[in-house]
């Protein structure tokens, strides 16, 4: 996968593996990791998927509809190429936070949704439920932090709501925070994830 690694100053920091939405690329969330926590290392990923030529991570049939099929095969693609980064870069495969969002932030819901050991928490800025009717792993001790917009078009309050219950019922300690700018990722929301972050660490 295409994808570019920086090592970070503190060896006690994650790797932030980062997961940009609809039409970016592996740069966009590099300044907002740097908000966050400017001294971890940074694994930034580009989708492997083109839609009208912007990349994404899995394919979609319509808005707000995945194509489940695609979403399995490329969540274990990218849980697969996470190993292989972490021999190549030398990092530590149990301590990777993502920070996704949008369509990053569901192929990150998705990893957590499919393999308990994927990460060791999760920063999703404006997620959707990945999939429903499976049985998620045991998130015992994972840290989840979901911004959320009480008038986002695109991810309802209640789609937020049933994937921080979700999460919940899997045993992750859970956050939700909640903007009222729609689904644009905003500064309000970021500086809450870095409390959150810092409170957690």
């Amino acid at each position: 996968m295409i994808h570019l690694f920086q090592k970070g100053t503190n060896p006690s920091s994650p790797t932030f593996l980062l997961l940009h939405g609809t039409g970016g690329t592996e740069q966009d969330l590099i300044p907002l990791a740097s908000e966050i926590d400017k001294e971890a290392s940074i694994l930034s990923v580009r989708g492997n998927v083109l839609e009208n030529g912007m990349p994404r991570f899995f394919k979609r049939l319509a808005e707000g509809v995945f194509d489940e099929e695609d979403l399995i095969f490329r969540t274990k693609e990218l849980s697969a190429f996470l190993d292989q980064a972490a021999e190549e870069h030398h990092f530590d495969r149990n301590n990777i936070i993502a920070i996704g969002y949008s369509n990053g932030a569901n192929i990150a819901a998705s990893l957590l949704f499919h393999y308990q050991d994927a990460l060791q928490g999760a920063i999703l800025h404006h997620p959707m439920v990945p999939r429903r009717g499976i049985d998620l792993p045991d998130l015992t001790g994972r840290n989840i932090f979901i911004a959320a917009g009480m008038n986002d078009p695109i991810c309802s309050s209640d789609e937020s709501k049933e994937l921080y219950k979700l999460l919940e019922q899997a045993n992750a300690n859970a956050t939700i925070y909640w903007g009222n700018k729609g689904h644009q990722l905003t500064n309000g929301e970021v500086e809450a994830a870095a409390t959150w972050y810092w409170n957690n660490k």
